[in-house]
């Protein structure tokens, strides 16, 4: 068998008697479950090579395997161990409502891409999208097979429509690279384990460890980190020693107390990427209603479709507007006056000329049977500006007012919502905070606090708004972050060889 062990691979348990151990090659990773209730794990580097590097990637999400795949591809005899406390790609499974955004398609000028990110606008309108941009991204997947398309308002999604696609080609190039199963019987693991004992030359790989958590690192006086992980389900900890580090582990409190104990601080991480929940029974009726085009305001302006929902209202130009206002709105505790121009294409005055004319042509009919069509109102929400005002869908054209109809265009104009708290948009979380670009070189992701210490996704203090910007800041922040730690790998290799 074909198999691939390093020193952070290598660990022997004392202090317990092993009831059950078993091997999950498919999911390659070491599972011990013991019956006692304590005991201690002592890491003890069995296999050491000549030469070898090792990156631990905390954080199996976009950022961090599209990352682990890049710096193996630049530094094949790199190690590589990706650390994820969930199921690895999680976010990438459920995004897009299960077909996963990959990224935008509309956006190839660096200017106006770095717009859709409220917190990194400024950072990004440099070079990070020229390393690894939309393009690039769209690329990279086409040319490992998925099919992808892009839709009138930019989404890239693949053509099979299910995240599955971008979740098999990662998977698929990881194991390319290395990533390989491991024995299935426990015994034979140990018996591996003796061999390597024996200097056996084992070639590097990509490994992956589940349900995992690093809950401690320190960087040690010889320039490397070491971690602690734990499994708290089997009372396991184990330790690993990384010559470079990687953290990507999205919005997750463990990649922020990471980064806290190797010297950086945090933005205080709040929700970003909302809908909003309204205080107004008369709109739980309108339910699915959506407008194409609204402008929208809530301390800031917006402008874009609109979705009614069941608590509140939805859409890019909400999302957008919970985006850029999300700390504002954390102050607020959610709560303030969110003013809609249903019409933004027509000014109150033309509109006030249309409903008089409307009047007069339509004197006999019904008000709620007859909407003027320059309005493009469903009768649903037409009743409901009707029903604000006070006006009664049964009375005739001929016996409204012309004050009701100054009413109506204002109010369509500037029609008020009390905004009572957020919900959340699907099941896709998003959060404004986390580790300041002002502490990372965004030419290589590196810290400039601590050496051999990168970082990537959503951990940074950077969001993007809905439509493909947040992978996509993954994606980049990945590749570029790979990209240097395989060159520093090969360059240490290259040095040591020297020696």
């Amino acid at each position: 068998m074909n198999f691939t062990l390093a020193r952070y691979a290598c660990v022997l348990h004392f202090g317990v008697s092993i009831e059950t151990a078993s091997i999950r090659s498919n999911n390659k990773y070491l599972l011990l479950s013991s019956k006692n209730r304590k005991f201690t794990t002592t890491a003890i580097p069995i296999c050491h090579l000549s030469g070898e590097e090792v990156l631990v990637v905390v954080g199996g999400g976009a950022a961090g395997v599209y990352g682990a795949i890049r710096a193996k591809t630049v530094a094949p005899k790199l190690n590589v161990v990706v650390i994820e406390k969930g199921k690895p790609l999680s976010k990438v499974k459920i995004s897009g409502g299960g077909r996963c955004n990959v990224t935008n398609g509309h956006c190839v000028d660096n200017e106006i891409l770095a717009e859709h990110y409220p917190r990194g606008y400024r950072e990004f309108r440099g070079s990070f999208f020229n390393v690894h941009g939309p393009m690039d991204t769209m690329s990279w997947f086409s040319d490992r097979g998925v099919e992808l398309k892009t839709e009138d308002d930019g989404r890239v999604f693949p053509i099979s429509n299910s995240s599955s696609s971008i979740i098999d080609c990662l998977l698929s190039e990881a194991k390319q690279r290395g990533a390989l199963p491991m024995e299935k019987n426990y015994r034979s693991f140990l018996n591996l384990l003796n061999v390597c004992k024996l200097s056996l030359s084992v070639a590097p790989s990509v490994f992956l460890q589940t349900g995992k958590v690093v809950t401690t690192t320190t960087a040690t006086a010889g320039g490397k980190f070491l971690l602690k992980l734990e499994k708290r389900t089997v009372n396991l900890v184990e330790c690993i020693e990384a010559d470079y580090l990687l953290i990507a582990s999205g919005s997750s409190k463990q990649g922020y107390s990471l980064a806290t104990q190797l010297g950086h601080s945090i933005v205080n991480p709040v929700p970003s990427l909302f809908t909003f929940k309204i205080q107004d029974s008369q709109l739980t009726e309108l339910s699915g209603v959506t407008f194409p085009k609204v402008i929208a305001k809530l301390k800031l302006e917006n402008v874009g479709p609109l979705l009614v929902t069941h608590w509140g209202l939805s859409g890019p130009v909400v999302l957008r507007l919970s985006a850029w206002g999300a700390r504002d709105l954390f102050s607020s505790d959610y709560k303030g006056v969110l003013t809609v121009d249903f019409i933004p294409d027509l000014h109150v005055e033309d509109m006030k000329s249309i409903l008089s004319q409307h009047k007069h042509r339509f004197a006999k009919q019904k008000v709620l049977n007859s909407c003027p069509s320059e309005f493009s109102l469903v009768k649903r929400f037409w009743k409901y500006i009707l029903d604000r005002e006070d006006v009664c869908g049964d009375t005739l054209w001929a016996s409204i007012s012309n004050n009701s109809l100054i009413s109506v265009a204002h109010l369509l104009k500037h029609c008020t919502f009390e905004v009572i708290g957020k919900g959340q948009f699907k099941d896709e979380f998003v959060t404004a905070g986390g580790v300041p670009l002002s502490e990372i070189s965004l030419n290589t992701m590196e810290s400039k606090i601590q050496s051999h210490l990168f970082f990537a996704g959503e951990v940074l203090n950077v969001d993007g708004v809905t439509g493909g910007f947040n992978f996509q800041n993954a994606w980049s922040g990945g590749y570029i972050a790979g990209t240097n730690i395989g060159k520093l790998a090969n360059e240490a290799t290259l040095k040591e060889g020297s020696i």
